[in-house]
């Protein structure tokens, strides 16, 4: 038989198949078999390569991991059965400020950019109530350390989940080719005036003290107040009534904005009110942003509370007055110098003394009581909900510094992304419509500065002028052949170490690139851009972008761009979004809502192979409720296959060509089966496949191993035997490697029991060769299904009656249509004996079955007497 349906060498079959044990026995078999080390030498059409997601190196990983990397590793393996060389490298996302928390807390130490490195420095055993002040490179190394570690954890996880990753071929996004690449596309960017510097207003997380990007934001409804301000009109004439939730930003208020067809402030529009308390002469300008129905129509434009105001303060061109810093306090002002003009500058200063140094919330309270006692708070505040934007991964509301960030271009690029987007195969398909609205919501170029530590430098330096002060037009670039380095350490050609931070020296740029801008660049990482033209020629433009649906806005998208920026194309052909994960209300299983799972305790529980069926009986872009129950479902699933497979091995004989019509409808059930399966697959629905299959398999063994257990046993036979036992070889031959991309321990398993090699690098099944065992026949597919579902009535009415499955019936009437008694008449020995029937009855019918059932008397015990 061919195929792998015949023995590759004697059968052995253990005596108690079991799943206990077979993630370490295999996971070693595939890495010292190298079964799923990668062969450069293919060509790019036998290549199928994945980008695949590298996990945030930050402790743990959690189930929501195990769902979504098993979606992939499913695609994985069957496109490496169907005979494509698969690249699927494991990367580590390990810079960014994740992992300076964690490094923070575990070690107990903070990173003072300004003191000296210091090599013998030892972080404290335990963490101490105040963290111990450490240079930038002692944090950097402290960064390296832990993350080594993190990732020696999470790669024995991925090993036992199962994954079929080339592990020979890792990467993380700090290592040096993710520096090089970084680096060298920064300045390719920089030459091509894509990449550009500027001071500006910037969104800014005031803990981390760090620029964020448009991408990073959430909304999180906090609660808050109005409060009902009055500015006196400077012509004496009364007052104006604002309502803001930040009164402590009224020393920066540079405008009141009204919309131009308000009727009430029309006449105010381009005349001057007082600021309450500072006395400051603003203006009262028109603008549409401006929403009538919102407090009392009229708004402050501070600079800056919101990004409303960067707006209005640009577009109405009104002068900067910033008053918050960096750490979230209220900086010093002296009132009455430039830009700080005040009708009483003494006063001014006096109620804003009392403002310097606080946080916005305690300013806040401050302003107010002020407010209050100078009569200017005309009502007392009303409290409100409202959305507030956060840094996702941040604890205060987010503030708006101005400051020098690296941008890099975005907004004049949207029509031709949109195109990109709608040339990409997305999985599922309404998912397209998420980049889509992304990039029609864009509002500013990409800022990829960060105020942080470990990360890829920016390889930059500028000139010091002689007075000191760093002139940054003047910038000082290295040759490409210089990368990876780091400026902070490194030194531009002409000049000398003792140069730095010196007048008419250099110094270098003190920022580094945010982590989507180095994630962003994957495919280039993975297939070494720049660096070796061979592989990656191989394997770019990669076959596939698999990834959580949250992550469309930032990672997806910033890769697209990037890769339109360097080679005019798609990074990948196709996309596969995950869905979430959910807890038992129904939210998003995350590390920051505490409510994940660790998964390594299901591992053992379950066993992978259960674990992993739950994970893929998530549909494509669907969240996913936890559910363990469907992990008991996919361990009783792998066990069933262990013991099926025991019960065909154990009597492969005789074998002979398949000739009984119910073998032959099973063999048409299963080519139909294989090209459901095969169609799903290739479509990236990992589910269904998986349901199908799922289904064939228990009618398998519920059903057709019953009806076939007398005749392969020899009661009917030799013949009849031959045709039951090529059947069901060539059945446990499909299904054991239609069920390998989702059960892979246990199908390699049984795998073992007959077959040569591992059945991860066998075949995936084509009905061709379910054809040479046996021809499609669609009436003895029909006959199959009659037999099923005369059996199925028969167990229905004796769990009615409330009998044992074996209770014997004496007769057994079927009234059904005249095909259908035909086809049944054609099987009938083997439903006779899997139903334990002496004798069918057959009265003509409609195309709906009936049955009557005459049970034989039920044996008497010793002692007992008959009714």
């Amino acid at each position: 038989m061919p195929d792998g349906q015949e023995p590759a060498h004697p059968i052995s079959v253990p005596d108690k198949p079991a799943l206990e044990g077979l993630e370490a026995k295999w996971t070693a078999f595939w890495e010292e078999r190298g079964v799923y080390r990668f062969d450069r030498t293919r060509s790019r059409e036998e290549i199928y390569s994945i980008d695949t997601p590298p996990p945030t190196v930050s402790g743990s990983l959690h189930v929501g991991h195990v769902f979504s990397y098993t979606h992939t590793d499913v695609i994985a393996r069957f496109q490496r059965m169907r005979g494509r060389e698969v690249f699927y490298p494991m990367g580590w996302d390990d810079n960014g400020l994740p992992t300076e928390r964690r490094v923070q807390n575990y070690f107990g130490v903070r990173c003072e950019p300004s003191l000296p490195y210091d090599p013998a420095f030892q972080p404290p055993e335990k963490p101490g109530k105040q963290p111990v002040p450490v240079s930038r490179p002692n944090f950097i190394e402290l960064c390296t350390r832990l993350t080594v570690e993190d990732e020696k954890a999470f790669e024995h996880l991925w090993r036992h989940l199962g994954l079929s990753v080339d592990w020979s071929m890792t990467y993380a996004t700090i290592d040096k080719r993710a520096l090089r690449v970084s680096q060298l596309a920064f300045l390719r960017l920089l030459n091509r005036d894509l990449a550009y510097q500027l001071e500006a207003p910037t969104l800014w997380d005031v803990d981390f003290r760090t620029a964020v990007a448009q991408a990073e934001l959430e909304d999180r409804e906090q609660p808050g107040a109005y409060h009902r301000i009055r500015f006196a009109r400077a012509d004496g004439d009364g007052y104006v009534h604002v309502e803001t939730t930040r009164p402590e930003l009224i020393p920066a208020c540079v405008a009141l904005v009204a919309h131009p067809d308000d009727e009430r402030y029309k006449p105010l529009f381009d005349r001057e009110v007082i600021t309450p308390l500072f006395g400051v002469r603003v203006p009262v300008k028109p603008h549409p942003l401006a929403d009538p129905e919102k407090g009392s129509g009229v708004a402050m434009i501070c600079t800056f509370g919101d990004v409303t105001d960067v707006v209005w303060w640009r577009e109405l061109s009104l002068p900067v007055r910033a008053i918050l810093q960096p750490n979230g306090t209220l900086r010093p002002v002296t009132w009455g110098e430039p830009g700080w003009a005040a009708d009483d500058p003494a006063a001014a200063q006096h109620h804003y003394d009392e403002l310097a140094g606080l946080s916005a919330p305690k300013a806040r309270a401050r302003i107010v009581e002020q407010l209050r006692e100078s009569g200017d708070l005309t009502a007392e505040p009303r409290p409100i909900t409202h959305a507030v934007k956060f840094y996702e991964k941040g604890d205060r509301p987010l503030e708006i510094i101005t400051s020098r960030q690296w941008f890099i271009k975005t907004m004049a690029f949207r029509d031709r992304l949109l195109q990109r987007a709608a040339e990409l195969q997305w999985h599922p398909p309404y998912m397209q419509a998420r980049v889509e609205n992304w990039i029609n919501g864009l509002n500013t170029d990409w800022c990829v500065s960060r105020q942080r530590f470990f990360g890829v430098p920016f390889p930059v330096w500028y000139k010091v002028r002689d007075d000191g002060t760093i002139d940054h037009s003047a910038r000082l670039l290295p040759a490409e052949e210089r990368l990876p380095l780091d400026p902070s350490t490194d030194v531009p050609d002409g000049y000398l170490p003792a140069q730095r931070d010196q007048p008419g020296g250099f110094t270098g740029d003190p920022d580094i690139m945010d982590t989507w801008a180095t994630s962003s660049l994957t495919p280039q990482i993975v297939g070494r851009w720049e660096e070796d033209a061979d592989l990656f020629a191989r394997v770019f433009p990669m076959d596939v972008r698999p990834q959580a649906h949250d992550i469309i806005r930032t990672w997806l998208f910033s890769t697209m761009l990037r890769s339109e920026f360097e080679h005019c194309s798609l990074p990948w052909r196709h996309t596969a979004i995950s869905g979430w994960v959910l807890d038992p209300d129904r939210k998003k299983m995350s590390k920051s809502k505490g409510n994940v799972v660790t998964p390594m305790g299901l591992l053992e529980e379950h066993g992978s192979d259960g674990v992993r069926y739950w994970a893929a009986s998530g549909r494509p872009g669907t969240d996913t409720a936890f559910d363990t129950g469907q992990m008991k479902v996919g361990r009783r699933l792998a066990i069933k296959l262990l013991n099926a497979s025991k019960f065909v091995l154990s009597r492969p004989e005789p074998a002979g060509a398949v000739s009984h019509p119910l073998d032959r409808g099973l063999l048409t059930s299963l080519r139909e089966l294989v090209e459901d399966a095969t169609r799903a697959l290739e479509a990236y629905d990992y589910a269904r496949a998986l349901q199908i299959s799922e289904t064939f398999f228990w009618s398998l063994c519920d059903n057709y191993l019953e009806m076939v257990k007398s005749r392969r046993y020899g009661d009917h036979g030799p013949e009849a035997a031959g045709s039951a036992n090529a059947s069901l070889l060539c059945a446990l031959s499909v299904l054991n490697r239609l069920f390998a991309p989702y059960l892979p321990f246990a199908t390699e398993e049984v795998w073992s029991w007959w077959q040569a090699g591992s059945v991860h690098r066998a075949p995936w099944p084509a009905v061709a060769e379910i054809d040479r065992v046996s021809p499609a026949d669609p009436e003895a597919r029909q006959a199959l299904d009659a037999a099923i579902e005369v059996l199925g009535e028969i167990r229905r009415v004796k769990s009615i009656e409330k009998r044992p499955l074996k209770a014997r019936i004496d007769l057994a009437v079927v009234r059904w249509s005249e095909p259908a008694i035909g086809l049944l008449k054609q099987v009938e020995a083997d439903v006779r004996t899997a139903g334990g029937v002496e004798r069918f009855e057959y009265q003509p019918g409609d195309d709906r079955l009936s049955m009557t059932l005459t049970f034989a008397p039920a044996p008497v015990g010793p002692g007992e007497q008959r009714a």
